[in-house]
């Protein structure tokens, strides 16, 4: 559980850091015999300051609760 809790509150720091994901897709616009041409794309997925909140706030509670393992 801890590892999982310092994932969240990673996630949720870059998203309060970066406001969002940004990822680019090449895509082919003409494809006449020998010619190609490609464009990028870029693309942003924003994501709300309090989802990052909320994701800090839930990796700390992870991190700071006493999880025991079943024997």
């Amino acid at each position: 559980m801890k590892a999982l809790g310092m994932a969240i509150l990673v996630l949720g720091i870059v998203t309060l850091v970066y406001g969002g994901i940004s990822y680019s897709r090449k895509r082919t616009v003409l494809d006449v015999g020998p010619i190609k041409a490609t464009t990028t794309e870029h693309h942003r997925i924003p994501l709300s300051p309090i989802l990052g909140g909320v994701a800090i706030v839930g990796g700390l509670l992870l991190l700071a609760s006493p999880w025991r393992r079943a024997a």
